[in-house]
């Protein structure tokens, strides 16, 4: 007796279905708990920069609103040592009284709009000077590779200050003024000087790819180098773009609130988590000033983190081993 084929489809009782490479990745990254954790605050956290007005208008005040009845005339630090309550959840700034929880809250906005779209960038040219330099090879890859080592020496910071101050002295001549021009200026300093790191890495990977039979079987049909590149190898590079990617927003948010530390970033009286911190210096007498800007921070990147290494487990299983 034959048997059914609904009997041959079935193990134990339930059918047997395939996988894309999709599901399997999204079955190994919900068994990391601690990936899919930092995945969440992740997500709270850019939930928490779009409704950020949403938020300050139910939970605090608007951020460079002054409250003097909440200092302290005498020693100009907030009453009760840091002014929390049910109406400042995370107190006030000493001498102002400028609500810290709107502020970190607004900050938020800037450091993740900034860190996005500096890794956009830096995604966008690493990803097409590598793939070009891994496939042609020859005189191309020695050119990409050698500018990719140049940037890699520059001195970013000490660039990133200088380009800052020139252009503050053009400002009022520029078409783009104010908390725009020096977003769009940190966007560019960040994404474009930090490529050739994932340019190198995305040409290991397309070394290695042109040499596949898929590749070989599209050349024999006559498909050129463009098609190849972008048909063929691209989409077999996306796992190591995103999992990269993933990883170097938190270094992109690091590298923000430094420069904003350093007074080369957005300007007061824009909120900051970088500017905060540098205020905050002056009155460490005050320890929540400086102490729910600095773990914004710290959570921020350490849930960037946490998510990028269980994003490359179950993308790329073999590098965990």
């Amino acid at each position: 007796m034959r048997a059914e084929p609904e009997a041959v489809a079935k193990a134990g009782g339930a059918p047997i279905q395939g996988r894309s490479l999709g599901q399997i990745a999204w079955m190994r990254l919900k068994r990391d708990k601690v990936a899919i954790t930092g995945g969440l605050v992740v997500v709270l956290l850019i939930l928490v920069a779009i409704f950020a007005p949403l938020l300050v208008g139910w939970f605090g005040h608007p951020p460079n609103e002054f409250h003097q009845e909440m200092i302290d005339t005498l020693t100009m630090q907030p009453k009760g040592g840091s002014g929390i309550g049910k109406d400042f959840l995370f107190g006030v700034e000493p001498v102002n009284g400028r609500d810290l929880f709107s502020r970190v809250v607004y900050g938020a906005r800037i450091s993740l709009l900034v860190a996005f779209f500096a890794t956009l960038l830096s995604v966008v040219i690493g990803t097409v000077m590598g793939i070009v330099a891994g496939y042609f090879g020859g005189w191309v890859d020695t050119l990409i590779s050698r500018a990719m080592d140049i940037f890699l020496a520059f001195p970013l910071l000490v660039f990133a200050l200088s380009l800052v101050g020139v252009l503050g002295q053009f400002e009022t001549q520029l078409a783009v003024k104010g908390d725009t021009l020096r977003i769009l200026l940190l966007i560019f300093v960040i994404g474009f000087f930090n490529w050739p790191y994932i340019g190198r890495i995305i040409r290991g990977q397309t070394l290695s790819l042109r040499e596949r039979e898929f590749v070989d079987a599209a050349r024999s049909l006559g498909a050129r180098g463009p098609y190849i590149l972008f048909r063929e190898v691209l989409p077999n590079l996306i796992a190591p773009i995103l999992i990269y990617a993933t990883l170097l927003i938190p270094t992109n948010v690091l590298f923000e609130a430094a420069l904003s530390f350093l007074g080369v970033g957005i300007q007061p009286p824009t909120a900051t988590w970088g500017g905060m911190l540098s205020a905050a210096v002056k009155y460490y007498t005050v320890p929540h000033f400086m102490f729910f800007p600095g773990m914004a921070i710290f959570i921020t990147v350490l849930a960037f983190n946490l998510f990028g290494d269980g994003l490359r487990d179950a993308l790329d299983p073999k590098s965990s081993r």
